[in-house]
């Protein structure tokens, strides 16, 4: 099995990452391969598919040219510094240059202990690698950056959480797995020359147009920023609750990464969390732009020492690029919002439109997805409005929103069906419902059975398309299956 790896992270200072090989498995079986991000990393997915496919994804055999690593990093998390934490169950294989030239870090996830696993089995259970392949395959397709998956496999040997349950390896694909993370572990030891060499690397890596300005640790800085806030604006704008939004869990190349106790809004609430480990609610939807900024700051602290000589300007260059983050997140927040309103033109008062309407979607606990979706009808046929409105307590507060919306519409020269079209590729009618992929993961753990599973990944691939025989994918849970709690995969 041919991978082209070329792999540059391994090629740094050898406190980076430790070498290391996966821990073999009993009985490798594959459940899902991602056929077409196969094609375009030139990998063959029906070798992947194969008995033979299944050694490599486990980790029992490795591909020519692999230099397995599990990488160092750092990070605060819940707000609390941890010095070390890096690659615990995760091992690089390396990197392969898809056709496009994009340069992508192939990972086994699951794959066994490594020296930065401390107290963890290193491995993974089959529901999290599930949750994640479902999840991460939805946001690419909704165009939100993520990692990807490549694909599942089972290990045929049981995992300990809260019981025994299938253990599983999922094969993950990122732009990069470098974090914010990263660049404190080498700020907690004070080791200027690894970050010189990692904010040079990542800049070349991840922003090479920015590369060859004479101050690299800038630039970077500047680039992630714009990242982040472009990042976190889309997540708002699909209704996602990332639940762990940790410094290790930022990763400089700007995709959502690590999707264990994520989830997506049901009905509307800006103050809705998830995660079981999230108590006070600091990841919860409406914080994420703020614990992005903060984020952020514990990035350009790490680059002070490389932002200047004189420690005061350094302060300044940073604390300008991250005052600079609540514009450009109120920017990217607009477009998405300008986009899912069918709004063309930019106008002064579109924020105030749009924030109105939350507020009133809030007081009603009017669904996020749905809602949208059928404002897409709305756009082509005034009609619709009486069906929106019957999604609220009170009917008049869609309708004294509409009014302000169909002036403001009115302004721009469009045709209706234009405008609808145009919504309908803003405005998904499939997300990741929590109940779904709650649905899904059960029938594989509990009863082996893939097919919910296969079926959800099928439709969430085109989440913007309505799919009739399978409508009922879109529909919110009923009391008894709401998700009120999601867990960590660890």
């Amino acid at each position: 099995m041919t991978f082209a790896f070329d792999n540059t992270y391994a090629r740094l200072p050898a406190r980076f990452f430790a070498s290391v090989s996966p821990t073999r498995v009993r009985a490798p079986r594959v459940v899902k391969v991602n056929r077409v991000l196969a094609g375009e990393l030139g990998l063959d997915p029906d070798q992947l598919a194969s008995p033979e496919g299944a050694q490599v994804l486990a980790g029992n055999a490795l591909p020519a040219g692999a230099e397995p690593i599990a990488l160092a990093y750092a990070g605060h998390q819940f707000g609390f510094f941890v010095p070390q934490l890096g690659d615990g169950r995760a091992i690089l294989l390396g990197e392969v240059v898809a056709g496009d030239g994009r340069r992508v870090d192939v990972q086994l996830k699951g794959s066994g202990r490594t020296p930065f696993s401390r107290q963890g089995d290193g491995r993974a259970a089959l529901g999290p690698v599930l949750r994640e392949y479902i999840v991460s395959e939805a946001m690419a397709a909704m165009g939100v950056p993520t990692t990807r998956a490549l694909a599942a496999v089972l290990t045929g040997e049981p995992v300990v959480r809260e019981e025994i349950v299938p253990g599983a390896v999922l094969t993950r694909v990122a732009a990069s797995h470098i974090r914010v993370g990263t660049f404190e572990f080498f700020a907690a030891r004070a080791d200027r020359e690894a970050l010189t060499a990692l904010a040079s690397y990542a800049l070349r890596r991840h922003y090479p147009d920015a590369a060859g300005a004479g101050n690299d640790a800038l630039a970077l800085l500047d680039r992630v920023v714009q990242a982040q806030a472009n990042l976190v604006a889309r997540w708002l704008g699909v209704g996602f609750v990332h639940g762990v939004m940790n410094t290790d869990n930022t990763a400089i190349a700007g995709e959502t990464i690590d999707y264990g106790p994520c989830a997506f809004l049901d009905e509307y609430d800006p103050d809705k969390k998830f995660s079981s480990i999230d108590h006070g609610g600091r990841y919860a939807f409406a914080n994420q732009p703020r614990i992005a900024q903060w984020n952020l700051a514990r990035f350009g602290e790490t680059l002070l020492p490389l932002l200047a000589d004189d420690e005061d300007e350094a302060v300044r260059l940073a604390t300008e690029r991250l005052r600079g983050f609540p514009a450009l997140f109120a920017a990217a927040h607009a477009r998405v919002l300008r986009a899912k309103l069918g709004l063309v033109r930019e106008e002064e008062d579109d924020p105030a439109l749009a924030a109105d309407l939350l507020a009133r979607m809030a007081h009603s606990g009017v669904d996020y997805t749905i809602f949208f979706r059928r404002l897409c009808a709305a756009a082509r046929d005034p009609s619709e409005d009486a069906h929106i409105a019957s999604l609220f307590a009170e009917p008049g507060l869609f309708h004294d929103w509409s009014r302000a919306w169909r002036r403001r519409v009115a302004r721009e020269e469009l045709a209706p069906d234009s405008r609808a079209a145009a919504m309908r590729l803003a405005n998904p009618v499939f997300v990741p419902r929590n109940h779904r992929v709650a649905q899904a993961i059960e029938a594989a753990v509990r009863r082996d059975d893939f097919e919910p599973f296969d079926t959800l990944v099928r439709v969430l691939g085109r989440p913007y398309d309505d799919q009739p025989e399978l409508a009922h994918l879109a529909d919110p849970p009923r009391p008894e299956e709401r998700v009120l709690q999601t867990f960590c995969g660890t």
